[in-house]
């Protein structure tokens, strides 16, 4: 992403296509080389190649990479801060916000850059994504409850009273087998970009930058968004095979956002008003029993339908599930605990999520089971009325429970936007 690399993009995405080639083997080359024709000949697919390898804007009322249309890779980075020096902090958070905004625009994470420094000093940027488009690149940052008060009670930084009401310590859910060690963080970054490396270079940076000040707690690498964050987006599918976030919040519904999603004025504290409130869940999911299980007990289970994903007695995805009806045999068609209907917003006051969760799999257990499943990400106005009564219920009820683990947790609150260049991530809550 150098600005000194004026290497043309082309010979990137032809080194890249041709190691796909050879990768396929002799076989299946001629279907790649047919299939490649046939897009390079599509003006549409070459808009949205272009769509996907563009630049989203940093600045704004709202952080990028929460109501952005989800991309399809995440490296997300939960940091403890390890300075008691509130001024190395807040001179941390002005450079890290500095990169931020060159990085997403698809530069060099430091002025100088990769390659035009100085032989003899340590570049400023690490150079594995030279040559690559910012590919939606977007950073979201968000303070955890152990920035305000850590765990000896101690106010480190002087913020203790501007901590938030919704910014409270999520309960313990039945079932829970949370992992100390991969959970919490005072500070987490969510990198989400169409391209790992460019993601993963963001993440790098970052913490590279913050050494000395903070250092890395747990990370998480994902692939495969499980939702859909914009009606011009297809549904995913989740590793259970079945599409997930059909009911999702999306960034068209201006009025459920302002409802739902966004922090208004008189909720908190005024550095949070136009921020959202983040919760993240690592859910192993056992593969290999949920493989073995019928389809129609799958279908049970979730209460949609494999295929089209339309609830249980429907036809179509988006129709609205009805769940009074009954089967010949007298039950419910969607069962009672089905995950649609303990989720549905019906049963739950109203309350919504705004999810842009991925897929992981993290190698195997040593026992010859995948280590996969969901890394869950909500956004949401207020945990307390929203996550937590949805999970509480879920933890209890849902028949899916057999085949879920969860392992890590964590919250955080999500300032707004930095409105511009003079601006910088936690101005508000520092100054």
């Amino acid at each position: 992403m150098s600005e000194q690399d004026t290497a043309p993009r082309t010979a990137t995405l032809s080194r890249r296509r041709a190691i796909t080639l050879a990768g396929v083997g002799v076989a299946g080359v001629a279907g790649v080389a047919a299939g490649t024709a046939a897009l390079v000949r599509s003006p549409d697919h070459a808009a949205a190649n272009d769509t996907a390898a563009g630049g989203v804007p940093f600045h704004g009322a709202h952080q990028a990479g929460i109501v952005t249309p989800a991309q399809d890779r995440l490296h997300f980075v939960a940091f403890d801060v390890i300075t008691m020096d509130r001024a190395k902090l807040v001179a941390l958070l002005q450079e890290w916000t500095a990169a931020a905004a060159r990085m997403t625009a698809g530069k060099d994470a430091g002025v100088i850059g990769a390659v035009g420094g100085m032989p003899e000093a340590p570049p400023d940027d690490t150079g594995e994504a030279l040559g690559l488009p910012p590919s939606q690149l977007t950073l979201t940052i968000g303070f955890g409850p152990t920035l305000f008060r850590d765990a000896q009670g101690r106010d480190r930084f002087g913020i203790a009273d501007k901590r938030p009401a919704a910014l409270a310590d999520l309960p313990h859910f039945a079932g829970d087998a949370l992992r100390p060690e991969i959970s919490g963080g005072d500070l987490c970054v969510q990198a989400c970009a169409n391209d790992p490396q460019v993601a993963v270079h963001a993440i790098r940076n970052l913490a590279r930058i913050g050494m000395g000040v903070v250092s890395v707690r747990w990370s998480q690498l994902g692939f495969g968004r499980t939702s859909s964050t914009s009606r011009d987006q297809a549904t995913p599918r989740n590793l259970f095979g079945f599409k997930d976030g059909t009911a999702n919040l999306k960034a068209e519904d201006a009025g459920l956002l302002r409802e739902q999603l966004w922090a208004q004025p008189g909720d908190g504290p005024d550095w949070m008003t136009g921020g959202s409130y983040l919760v993240t869940r690592k859910i192993r999911m056992q593969v290999e029993t949920w493989d073995r299980s019928s389809l129609a007990e799958q279908e049970q289970i979730v209460g949609r339908t494999k295929g089209s994903g339309a609830p249980l007695g429907r036809r179509d995805e988006f129709d609205e599930p009805d769940f009074a009806a009954k089967g010949d045999d007298g039950q419910p068609v969607i069962a009672e605990t089905s995950h649609v209907r303990l989720a549905h917003p019906t049963l739950n006051n109203g309350a919504r999520l705004l999810r842009r969760g991925y897929n992981f799999v993290d190698g195997s257990d040593g026992l010859g089971r995948l280590d996969a499943g969901l890394f869950f990400i909500a956004y949401q106005r207020d945990p307390r009325k929203q996550f937590v009564p949805i999970q509480t219920q879920l933890s209890r009820h849902d028949a899916m429970n057999e085949y879920l683990r969860h392992v890590s947790s964590g919250i955080f609150a999500c300032p707004p936007g930095v409105r511009d260049a003079a601006d910088h991530w936690g101005r508000a809550l520092f100054g």
